[in-house]
């Protein structure tokens, strides 16, 4: 055996469970979110063998864990790392698993199996889980041999990680965990045959041809999303803005890759992104896509999207060019060194008419609201958080809808990875465990959880793992007792036809057309009653009814020491505006 291998084994007797837990301690993981059951238990008691190395967060759903797990490696880069048992511990996490392989996020999730004998004999708690999600995973394993164990570890932190990031299944029968073995190579080689972990350096001809592109362009717009994140090149990305003076645009995963302050901003694009930004993106002639997937949120109508643009597309994933929309220079390469490349050869562009145009387009239709409404709007509130929290190190999670948009418009996002949210999957119930994530994960960062009644109520129960864990995670509470977004396309498209979207009791049921008025008669009756539900988890909690009090109750909520719910009454009336409609352009665009 040679010096380096001999270095790699260990010579102790080790369960697949201990080899398991040693490997997440030497990949780096400093926090695991993982619901015990019965076939997991070996593991689960491993990881007590392993003192302190790994802090073990208890969810009190294994959906949250897996959300949990999310909001650590969004907010920080690395993998995150979810544990369940066998059946419906497993399935549990398949929402989260989904929503990670859509939005791109590296994890790690371990599922425990029955026992490789009983594997096709529908034992108690079986679930085949690699084929649940085989097409919701970047890869997947099953585990049969204690020996492979090392391996497949290794390789799903180097996939989860590496290129496009994504989630990984590793699927651990009980009896492997179980099995015992002596000499065992921690550190063997991996077998990725095919596997690209990263694309090859872009040619330097490629990079003049993209600088000649981008040269001739008279109305260029930057089109950047996650990917910009996911590969850490907001720096880059930045100072290629400020060479060349080009207008800027980003998705709702590109939040905070461009501080709002810069004044080639145009904000982010999309159904209800900016009316400026796709105003923009309509009139360019060279888009200049940068780590984005074409989603249909963004584009409306396909073929009728920046349709007089030549678009050079530059991502990692070559299967995402030419996806849903044709390029003229599709590059597959890493998108930091594609800037860094371009960073040292392009200048500033000859623009100053269109740069004028764009500033007159932000002038002209900017973000707002009723500012006299004499109630609190959900615009005002996230514009009054993200006044007092400026100066803050502010990380903001939010659930699915109404409330999700308005903070992307409303709140000040001026770094990378202090905006999480669902984006591709869109789950509701999204915001609070990922919350509970970041906070695990940046112990000092004020973590707030900007959510909706209809998103919140589907994880609350994490508000008992935020006062057990002492994480002491913020929710800001937009409560309008509807299913707010559903409501805002039922009265759009559908005559104001309420169909199941009040969240109040049956008796309160409004469905058949009651006057605002009678509507708001149960304003005081709202249903559930929030303070006393997270007051039962031992969590501080308000609720604020008046414009006046909001920015108190905000201070009284940053200030408590501990998780805290501050309950918002808002009216249900109001839309997410601009509005481009589904399968329409911008042209189609609803403003008012």
């Amino acid at each position: 055996m040679s010096t380096a291998k001999a270095a790699n084994t260990d010579n102790r007797v080790m369960t697949g469970a201990d080899i398991l837990v040693k490997s997440l301690v030497d990949h780096g993981v400093d926090v695991l979110f993982a619901y015990p059951g019965g076939c997991s238990m070996p593991l689960h008691q491993a990881l007590t063998r392993f003192g302190d190395s790994i802090r073990t967060i208890l969810p009190r759903h294994e959906q949250g864990g897996a959300f949990a797990a999310q909001g650590y490696a969004r907010a920080t880069g690395r993998v995150g790392v979810v544990m369940a048992t066998s059946g419906p511990g497993a399935t549990n996490l398949v929402t989260a698993i989904a929503d990670a392989k859509l939005d791109s996020v590296p994890m790690v999730c371990i599922t425990a199996q029955v026992p490789t004998g009983s594997i096709g004999s529908d034992a108690f708690q079986e679930t085949p889980m690699v084929e649940v999600c085989r097409g919701i995973t970047k890869h997947h394993y099953l585990v049969t041999s204690i020996k492979d164990l090392p391996r497949v570890m290794k390789e799903a932190f180097h996939i989860a990680s590496s290129g496009r990031p994504g989630p990984v299944l590793v699927d651990l029968p009980k009896d492997v965990q179980l099995t015992d073995v002596a000499n065992t190579d921690l550190d063997p080689p991996m077998d990725l045959p095919g596997y690209e972990s990263s694309p090859p350096a872009v040619a330097s001809e490629t990079i003049r041809q993209l600088a000649a592109a981008i040269k001739l362009a008279r109305r260029p717009v930057i089109y950047a999303g996650g990917g910009i994140i996911l590969g850490n090149a907001s720096e880059e990305l930045r100072e290629f803005i400020n060479q060349t003076g080009i207008p800027t645009v980003t998705t709702v995963m590109g939040i905070g890759a461009v501080p709002p302050e810069n004044e080639n901003s145009m904000d982010w694009l999309g159904m209800h992104g900016a009316a400026y930004a796709n105003y923009a993106v309509r009139d360019c002639d060279l888009l200049i896509a940068l780590g984005v997937r074409f989603d249909d949120r963004v584009t409306g109508k396909v073929e009728a999207f920046a349709k007089d643009a030549k678009i050079i597309h530059v991502d990692i994933d070559g299967s995402e060019l030419n996806k849903n929309k044709e390029a003229h220079i599709p590059v597959r390469g890493d998108v930091k060194q594609v800037l860094t490349e371009l960073n040292k050869t392009v200048t500033r562009c000859d623009i100053d008419p269109w740069r004028k145009h764009c500033a007159d387009l932000k002038a002209k239709y900017p973000f707002k609201y009723d500012t006299e409404f004499d109630g609190i709007l959900q615009q005002h509130a996230i514009k009054t958080l993200s006044d007092i929290t400026a100066d803050m190190d502010t990380q903001i999670t939010v659930g699915v809808g109404q409330h999700q948009m308005w903070a992307a418009q409303f709140y000040k996002f001026r770094r990378p990875r202090t905006w999480h949210s669902s984006s591709g999957l869109g789950t509701m119930g999204f915001g609070l465990p990922a919350a509970m994530g970041v906070q695990a994960a940046l112990p000092n960062s004020l973590v707030i959880d900007i959510d909706g009644d209809g998103s919140f109520q589907m994880n609350v129960q994490e508000l008992a793992t935020c006062f057990c864990e002492e994480l002491p995670v913020k929710v800001f509470l937009l409560n309008n007792q509807h299913l707010g977004m559903v409501v805002q396309w039922e009265d759009r498209f559908m005559e104001g036809n309420r169909a199941h979207t009040y969240l109040g009791p049956i008796s309160h049921d409004l469905a058949k057309g009651p006057s605002d008025a009678e509507r708001f008669a149960y304003a005081d009756e709202r249903y559930p009653d929030f303070v006393k539900i997270a007051q039962g988890y031992g969590c501080g909690a308000a609720t604020v009814k008046k414009k006046g009090d909001l920015e108190a109750a905000i201070r009284e909520m940053i200030a408590h020491p501990g998780p805290y719910v501050l309950d918002v009454e808002v009216p249900y009336q109001e839309h997410v505006l601009p509005m481009i409609p589904g399968g329409k352009t911008v042209d189609d665009m609803i403003m008012q």
